[in-house]
């Protein structure tokens, strides 16, 4: 078994679930998504895989959310996730997606993540 996470090593959530990641000993890919900002097209696969609108990825609370003037109407995905990867710090965190099954969670509470990792 392999697993992706979206991580922020300055969120404690997101270091949290990346320490559940390595000590379960499985193989797994870090994505620094701040530094490396996912496509539009993978955004929207992530949602897809969380069986989520893109709409519920916002942080809301980012101070990037809350002061955009160019945010696109919420319930459209494609225009949503394009802004969303030029907006990677509105992205929720930690995201993890095992690569085998397809499946993805969000890490907050980081134990959202033991599903994955059985």
């Amino acid at each position: 078994m392999a697993v992706t996470i979206f991580h922020n090593p300055r969120c404690s959530k997101s270091r949290q679930t990346l320490e559940l990641i390595t000590d379960s000993g499985i193989s797994h890919t870090v994505v620094l998504y701040l530094d490396n900002s996912p496509t539009a097209n993978t955004i929207l696969g992530i949602a897809e895989k969380l069986g989520l609108p893109v709409a519920d990825l916002l942080r809301r609370g980012e101070s990037d959310f809350k002061e955009a003037t160019d945010l696109p109407d919420l319930g459209d995905n494609n225009a949503l996730a394009e802004w969303l990867a030029d907006h990677p710090i509105v992205l929720q965190r930690p995201i993890v997606v095992n690569d085998d099954s397809g499946q993805a969670v969000i890490g907050r509470p980081p134990e959202n993540v033991s599903e994955l990792l059985h």
